[in-house]
């Protein structure tokens, strides 16, 4: 029967094309029926054959012939750039759940205009196919094309080459005008886990020399622009868009469509590009070629998009990682974890400023803030503080509650010591500002204004990883770690916002003013405390 069919295939096929990529409807000829636990989902003489290449035949139902009431919709899209948007429903039926089994282009693109108004069946899905009466046992094979995709070899041979995403789409795009297909932009969207940004884009122009790269903020997800177009409806899980620009009345129901428009585009389509997890990127392709793309150049690129889709995906797993690592560990802490040292004992010894910051009344805003509002206050904080850090070239290791430690690194080099030193005095001052900017905004809404404390001081101390096998921390331990944390707390007796040791006040002569000799707390000997002025106000030109 499986060669019956076939030969209906052969018999009805336009003769005329004989290689690429293509897509074949035609009628099967025979009464064909879906049967699942028992039940016929599909009866009908009206069955269409899509033989695609390189794929099985597909039997395409009149949904007139499907007893629809075994089915139901499900919000699974997919999409094809030659046939469009595929809607999905599952089978129930005979006491069994098929879930995704069917589905239906239910508004084709012209290549596909046959079937609209059919319905598909997945073929593992049906316990029996009966074709003009007799059990069809194999699923029919389909007609190969006889030439080769060529971006199969240069997913295979060239495709791992590229170091960065952006090389990635400018190889892409060289493979694809080489093998001629009439593309004119290429852009890709790939989203990233980056607490500030949803993803990054990345955009080839046949009449740029270079690839260019531009970042999407969380915040752009509101954005008119972005709710707009393509890239909302795909990213929601809507299937793909594919829109034709030539003709007298081409649809233009996305702003962006207009644009290419006077740009002279004549085709414009976007597909899912889909990682291994699920999470749903995008390629987008423009023509300003005379007939944009064929069947045969989409086809080809519509067959290689998994792979090419898991050949990113790597690409974005490393920018990610280094992405979460700087985030979560700090960017000097997340790059040595990214470059292998990630066993436990693994670091080094370092000569730093270390800072430790600690929020005042912490405890009182925990008893009398709401959780949503203390954590906004604790951002507040974090943001003031640890922003000032960054800015000044320092390195945040940890927060610990409300608390904040950070180092600034002394290279080996002359005068290092005082740079490293002006760096986190800089970043006091800088902190105290912004705190100062917060504390305005605070209480015009009638909030407590915001207070800390910071100790300041220099020594050598070990950075890297500890914990347990199964569970490591990449920070800095050590004597003077803990004697920072001790000046900190000192701050509160002195009732002074920044206090800082001798080794660290040597190395900024005049500029600190001497507490006298102080014991800190579980350190035997005393030690000199000194306070930071604030900073002189900036006189107005």
């Amino acid at each position: 029967m499986a060669q019956m069919v076939e030969a209906v295939a052969a018999e009805d096929s336009p003769s005329e094309v004989h290689s690429g990529y293509r897509v074949v409807l035609i009628p099967c000829g025979h009464r064909v029926q879906a049967i699942v636990g028992g039940r016929v989902v599909a009866d009908s003489k009206r069955v269409l054959i899509m033989d695609e290449t390189r794929l099985r035949s597909v039997f395409y139902f009149p949904r007139d012939d499907v007893d629809m009431s075994l089915l139901t919709r499900t919000d699974n899209r997919t999409h094809c750039p030659f046939k469009g948007d595929a809607s999905y429903w599952t089978i129930k039926a005979g006491g069994k759940t098929i879930e995704n089994a069917v589905w239906s282009y239910e508004e084709p693109y012209d290549e596909a205009a046959e079937v609209k108004e059919y319905l598909a069946f997945s073929w593992d899905a049906i316990d029996d196919w009966m074709v003009g009466g007799e059990r069809l046992a194999e699923q029919p094979g389909g007609e190969a094309a006889a030439e080769a995709n060529p971006f199969v070899d240069w997913l295979v041979q060239k495709s791992w080459r590229p170091k960065t995403l952006g090389d990635s789409v400018q190889q892409l795009a060289d493979a694809l005008v080489e093998n001629g297909l009439p593309l004119w932009r290429l852009r890709l969207l790939i989203r990233t886990l980056n607490p500030q940004l949803f993803g990054m884009a990345y955009t080839w122009r046949r009449d740029e020399e270079e690839v260019s790269e531009f970042q999407l903020p969380h915040e752009a997800l509101d954005d008119p622009r972005y709710l707009s177009s393509p890239f909302a409806l795909i990213i929601a899980g809507q299937g793909g868009v594919r829109r034709r620009l030539e003709g007298p009345n081409p649809q233009l129901d996305f702003p962006i469509l207009e644009e290419l428009l006077e740009e002279g585009a004549t085709d414009y389509v976007a597909m899912p590009l889909l990682f291994s997890d699920g999470q749903i990127n995008i390629i987008t392709m423009v023509s300003d070629a005379p007939g944009g793309f064929s069947t045969h150049d989409l086809g080809q690129i519509y067959e290689v998009l998994p792979n090419l889709g898991r050949q990113l995906e790597t690409h974005a797993q490393r920018v990610s990682s280094r992405t979460l690592l700087r985030t979560y560990l700090g960017g000097s802490a997340g790059e040595r974890v990214m470059n292998g040292s990630v066993k436990r004992g693994d670091g080094e010894e370092i000569h730093a400023v270390i800072w430790f910051s600690d929020l005042r009344r912490s405890t009182t805003l925990a008893d009398t803030l709401s959780r949503d509002d203390y954590l906004s206050t604790l951002n507040q904080y974090f943001d003031s503080v640890a922003g000032a850090v960054i800015e000044q070239g320092g390195e945040v290791l940890k927060f610990i509650g409300d608390a904040v430690l950070a180092i600034f690194p002394i290279k080996e080099a002359e005068g290092a010591s005082s740079v490293a030193c002006r760096q986190a005095l800089a970043a006091v001052r800088d902190a105290q500002e912004r705190i100062n900017v917060v504390n305005g905004e605070r209480e015009a809404a009638g909030l407590q204004p915001l207070a800390f404390g910071t100790g300041l001081h220099c020594g050598n101390i070990t950075y890297g990883n500890i914990g347990t096998s199964g569970r490591l921390d990449f920070t800095v331990i050590g004597p003077a770690v803990n004697e920072a944390a001790r000046i900190e707390d000192m701050c509160k007796s002195f009732d002074e916002p920044v206090l800082a040791s001798s080794v660290f006040a040597a190395c900024v002569p005049g500029e600190l003013r001497s507490l006298g000799q102080h014991e800190l707390r579980g350190v035997r000997a005393e030690e000199e405390i000194f306070a930071v002025p604030p900073a002189e106000p900036t006189a107005e030109a």
